[in-house]
């Protein structure tokens, strides 16, 4: 492993922190769209197993969780554990909202949950402007519709709460360097999967059959956690939690431009003004020394 975390921490060093979140963006967005499209196929709580147990299995053969376990002290064995529970937790409820609400509506309530944290590490003025600006352009760029799903709104603040518990923890667990933090998260991955094994792995079973389904799952892993949370991890060890959270800022604006280069959806005079308040939000924002 040692070969590995040294990869990963070079990784983290040569390539700004900037980039590795605009990977992590453009994947926060591929996850959820193949995810929603196997629901009907898979099931819900199908599609929340599959993307855990692929995450797991593909992080196991590198990052060695039982070996993470056995070396970590009473401290860091209570932060893989929280990490797992809330990422089985937030993965399966964001899935639950999704099944019943708008994406937008979702991401918006998620995003209400990260401003918290953002607020939290301002220290100046500056940086309180850079907050006005990314969340008015986000404002303008996420058409929020709002639904009379009371289940379904209750699962989005659940999933907006618990993603705030994975900045923080996520946030911790890099803070030993990317190479750590990255063997941390697989050993989350190993306790998320655990959690779920016996709740979404009837729905997943039905889909064992079918090669295609299978893959698709597979893939929904990859995309969804395999991929943006070593993003994020390379990004974490770099930043400071407050930076970090508003940045997510970055992800409508993120959406929209990939969405007028791949799938030619020219962005309209709103979409413009959104991304151009989001990036000078971020342009403007000044992280702590």
């Amino acid at each position: 492993m040692p070969s590995s975390t040294g990869t990963l921490e070079r990784a983290a060093e040569t390539v700004p922190p900037h980039a590795w979140f605009g990977v992590s963006a453009v994947f926060h967005y591929l996850g959820p769209s193949f995810a929603v499209l196997l629901f009907p196929a898979v099931g819900v709580l199908g599609v929340a197993w599959f993307r855990i147990a692929s995450a797991a299995l593909i992080f196991a053969p590198f990052t060695r969780p039982w070996r993470t376990f056995r070396e970590a002290d009473g401290r860091t064995r209570l932060l893989l554990v929280g990490l797992g529970v809330c990422l089985a937790a937030m993965n399966t409820a964001f899935y639950l909202a999704l099944d019943r609400l708008p994406m937008s509506l979702v991401a918006a309530m998620e995003f209400v949950g990260t401003l918290g944290v953002a607020l939290y590490g301002l220290r100046t003025r500056r940086n309180l402007a850079a907050l006005v600006l990314a969340v008015a352009g986000v404002a303008i760029l996420i058409d929020v519709r709002w639904a009379s799903d009371p289940l379904g709104l209750a699962f989005a603040a659940l999933n907006g709460a618990l993603f705030v518990g994975y900045i923080v923890l996520g946030h911790a667990a890099a803070g030993s360097g990317a190479g750590a933090g990255v063997e941390r998260l697989g050993a989350a991955m190993t306790v998320a999967l655990l959690i779920l094994m016996p709740i979404g792995f009837a729905e997943a079973a039905r889909a064992f059959g079918t090669i295609e389904l299978v893959l698709a799952g597979i893939g929904v892993g990859v995309c969804s956690s395999v991929i943006p949370y070593i993003a994020d991890q390379l990004a974490m060890s770099r930043l400071p939690r407050a930076t970090f959270a508003l940045f997510l800022a970055l992800l409508p604006a993120t959406a929209t431009v990939i969405a007028a280069i791949v799938l030619a959806q020219v962005p309209s005079g709103r979409d413009i003004l959104g991304v151009a308040l989001v990036m000078a939000g971020i342009a403007v924002h000044r992280a702590p020394g």
